[in-house]
C-alpha cells in the first residue's frame, strides 16, 4: 500500500507549513500529494505552487469540483500541470453537493451521474487529441449550438498544446452505491472519503458491479483505491478524537442540505442513522456545540488512524487488507509523516 499526503483545502488562509509537509512527504517516500477545494482556495494553484518544489511524487486533486470548470477547462489545467511536472498529475474529480453547486457556482445540480460520465469523456477526448472535440450530450455540448445568447458560430477545436500523456489517470470521489459503481466502470481510481474497513464488503460489492459492466475501463487489479484518513500517532486517543469530532459533526450536520447530504447518507449506511438524525437536528437549529457532543467516539475513530505506533501499524494492515491501495493521510506535522513512512 502506498502513502499519499492530503493537504485539503484552506481555511481562513494558506496552510502555513504546507511546503515543509510536501518536502517531508517526498523525502519519506510518499507516492503522492493532493490538494482540494470547496468554496475558498482552489485546487490547482496550490498544487502547482507547492508541487514545483518536488521531483518524484505524483500530484493530484482530491477533489477538483466539476462545476468549478467546464470539462475542457479542467483538461487544459490537467495537461498543463502534467507537462510541468513531467507526467505526474492525477485528475481527481467530484460533483460536490447541491448547496455548493447551485449556491456557489450557480450551476444546476441535477443528474450528477450523467454529468460525471459526460465530463470524464470530454476530458479523455481532449487528452487523446485525435481530432476536434465534439460532444452531443445535454450537459456539456460542444460546440454550443443553441440557447439564449448563442451566436451559432462555435467551432469544434482540439487543444493547441499536445498533452504529454493521453491517459492522465482520472480518479473520482464517490460515496453512494451508484456513484461508486460508475467510478469503477469509467475511472482509473476511487477517492474514498470516510472510508472504514468495517464495511469494505459493501464498498467492494459496489465496485464489483462497475467492474462487471461491459466496456469497463479497469479491473480490480489495475484500479486504485485511495482512502482518506486523519492520522494521529499518540498515547492520548481521547484528545485526538475530541480534536476531530467537530469535523465529523460539520460534515454530517452542516455540509449539505437536510434533504440531501451525501456524507450523512454514507454514515447512515455505516449504521449511525440515529446519530446522524440527532446531529443534523442540533446543527441546523444552531446548537453546534451540542451537535459536536452528540458524535460518539467510535464514529470518529473508525475513519481515522489513531493510537500508538503499534496500534496504527495494525490499523494500516486492516486498511490494506480491505482493498485500499493508497492511504491518503491528513497530517499537519513532519514527524507524523516520517513516522508513517516507517509503518507502511
Amino acid at each position: 500500500m502506498k502513502l499519499g499526503l492530503q493537504l485539503g483545502y484552506w481555511g481562513q488562509g494558506p496552510i502555513p507549513n504546507a511546503a515543509e509537509l510536501v518536502g517531508a512527504a517526498e523525502e519519506a517516500g510518499f507516492d503522492s500529494v493532493f490538494t482540494a477545494e470547496s468554496w475558498g482556495s482552489d485546487a490547482y494553484t496550490p498544487l502547482a505552487w507547492w508541487g514545483s518544489q518536488t521531483s518524484r511524487v505524483r500530484l493530484g486533486t482530491a477533489v477538483a469540483q466539476m462545476s468549478a470548470r467546464t470539462p475542457t477547462a479542467l483538461a487544459m489545467a490537467a495537461l498543463t500541470i502534467d507537462h510541468l511536472s513531467g507526467g505526474r498529475h492525477i485528475i481527481g474529480l467530484g460533483v460536490s453537493g447541491p448547496q455548493v453547486v447551485e449556491g456557489w457556482y450557480g450551476q444546476p445540480f441535477a443528474k450528477p451521474l450523467a454529468r460525471t460520465r459526460e465530463y470524464v469523456q470530454v476530458i479523455r477526448d481532449v487528452l487523446a487529441r485525435e481530432g476536434a472535440v465534439r460532444n452531443d450530450g445535454p450537459h456539456y455540448p460542444l460546440p454550443l449550438a443553441e440557447g439564449p445568447g448563442v451566436s451559432g458560430l462555435g467551432k469544434p477545436l482540439k487543444p493547441i498544446t499536445h498533452p504529454l500523456r493521453a491517459d492522465i489517470p482520472i480518479w473520482l470521489g464517490a460515496e453512494g452505491p451508484k456513484n461508486v459503481a460508475q467510478t469503477a466502470e469509467i475511472a482509473d481510481g476511487w477517492l474514498a472519503v470516510f472510508y472504514t474497513p468495517r464495511i469494505s464488503p459493501m464498498f467492494n460489492g459496489w465496485l464489483d458491479e462497475g467492474f462487471a459492466r461491459p466496456g469497463a475501463r479497469r479491473t480490480r487489479e489495475t484500479f486504485e483505491i485511495a482512502a482518506n484518513a486523519q492520522c494521529v500517532i499518540t498515547d492520548d486517543v481521547a484528545a485526538a478524537l475530541d480534536r476531530y469530532r467537530p469535523s465529523a459533526a460539520l460534515y454530517v450536520g452542516g455540509m449539505g442540505a437536510k434533504e440531501k447530504n451525501f456524507h450523512a447518507d454514507l454514515y447512515r449506511r455505516m449504521g449511525y442513522g440515529d446519530v446522524v438524525d440527532e446531529v443534523t437536528r442540533l446543527f441546523l437549529s444552531g446548537k453546534k456545540a451540542e451537535a459536536v457532543a452528540a458524535v460518539p467516539d467510535e464514529m470518529v475513530r473508525e475513519t481515522m488512524l489513531v493510537g500508538t505506533k503499534d496500534q496504527v501499524r495494525e490499523q494500516i494492515k486492516e486498511w490494506e487488507a480491505s482493498g485500499v491501495t493508497t492511504l491518503m493521510v491528513t497530517a499537519r506535522d513532519t514527524d507524523t509523516i516520517r513516522e508513517l513512512a516507517t509503518l507502511v
